[in-house]
């Protein structure tokens, strides 16, 4: 198994193992609210936090899915876009990229589009 590879495999628990606990965290499996109100709009914050982080988790957890298809398919190390090599250093640093620089630079610039 290639070390890119493994390393998405291991980012893939770890981001499933947060999801559990952002989701345990708003199901209030540790407890009801705090019966006290200001402790409450704390925890409800904290809630809004918890959320973005969530949020942020499943784009990545997406993002390390589709590179481990793309190993898969025999084609992670091309560029989605373009069809290049995806510079090894690159995928070094972002293992789940799934674009070479050109085109995720590309790609992020305003109106381009996702």
């Amino acid at each position: 198994m290639s070390d890119r590879k493994l390393v998405l495999e291991e980012l893939r628990i770890d981001l499933a193992e947060r999801l559990k606990r952002f989701q345990a965290h708003q199901h209030r499996e540790d407890g009801a609210l705090d019966p006290d109100f200001s402790e409450q709009a704390v925890e409800r914050q904290n809630d809004e936090v918890v959320d973005g982080l969530e949020n942020e988790v499943r784009a990545e957890l997406i993002k390390v899915n589709r590179a481990l298809e793309r190993i898969e398919e025999g084609i992670g190390d091309e560029c989605e876009k373009c069809g290049a090599a995806i510079n090894p250093e690159r995928l070094k640093v972002l293992p789940y990229a799934t674009f070479c620089v050109a085109c995720a630079g590309a790609t992020a610039a305003p109106g381009q589009g996702g």
